[in-house]
């Protein structure tokens, strides 16, 4: 399935969800994270949400947070088939510990992979086609069914995400949510202790961002916490936060 064929953007038109998002930034601009997050489940604006996590370093906090406030929100979890064993095994543990009800592992479609990438070595000389493959497009067909998704991006994870705001477009009708941009590092490092909630892993191995094992690496101190991601590549975003070829930062006009 190419990938505009996976991207069902129904009849609403991009000014019309630019218009939606800068209302909804209005309305909760000076709102906290869980307010955000119990606020945009049951505005209507805002329609039938899912979250999805990576289960990766930092992913556990907005894990939590969904769990209080609603443990039967769909959670899209993207198993790229090349994830490192530690991944699989923290989104194991962290589903059952936090008693979320509807984790839906995604994978990319069967009949595609073979085509596509059928000795797995795709992401050796193109990553973009391999991301599109693994990650956009199943996620693409996976939303299909929802007006929106949360997303647990912070604005101080990378250049790339300084001007992040609650609301974002994603294509002309879905609407990102997240309600963690304006968390600082020590905040998402106070939320976990008073929670008490256990780290990926990998985190205590120098991996402060986690995606595919073949495409992340440790990251030295000093360093962007993204710099292990497609190193030495001109690459920043594995394409699931591009709309139109460009990286999402914010609301759009």
């Amino acid at each position: 399935m190419p990938p505009e064929a996976a991207m069902d953007f129904g009849s609403t038109t991009a000014p019309e969800i630019a218009a939606k998002v800068q209302m909804l930034n209005d309305r909760y601009r000076h709102h906290g994270a869980t307010s955000v997050l119990e606020a945009a489940l049951k505005d209507h604006d805002v329609g039938d949400l899912a979250m999805v996590s990576s289960f990766g370093a930092e992913s556990v906090a907005l894990l939590h947070l969904v769990s209080v406030v609603d443990n039967t929100v769909p959670v899209l979890f993207i198993d790229t088939q090349m994830l490192f064993a530690e991944t699989l095994e923290y989104q194991q543990e962290m589903a059952e510990r936090l008693h979320l009800r509807d984790v839906r592992v995604i994978r990319a479609n069967e009949i595609e992979l073979a085509h596509e990438d059928p000795d797995d070595t795709l992401h050796q000389f193109d990553t973009d086609a391999c991301c599109d493959l693994r990650k956009t497009r199943p996620l693409q067909v996976a939303l299909r069914d929802f007006d929106g998704w949360i997303t647990g991006r912070k604005r101080f994870q990378s250049s790339t995400r300084a001007a992040l705001e609650f609301f974002e477009p994603d294509g002309p009708t879905r609407v990102k949510v997240n309600p963690l941009a304006h968390w600082h590092p020590e905040d998402v490092r106070n939320y976990m202790e008073e929670n008490r909630l256990p780290k990926h892993p990998l985190v205590a191995k120098g991996y402060p961002s986690i995606g595919c094992a073949p495409c992340t690496s440790p990251v030295a101190p000093g360093e962007d916490p993204r710099a292990g991601r497609w190193r030495g590549q001109n690459k920043i975003e594995c394409g699931i936060h591009v709309v139109d070829g460009k990286i999402v930062r914010g609301p759009q006009a």
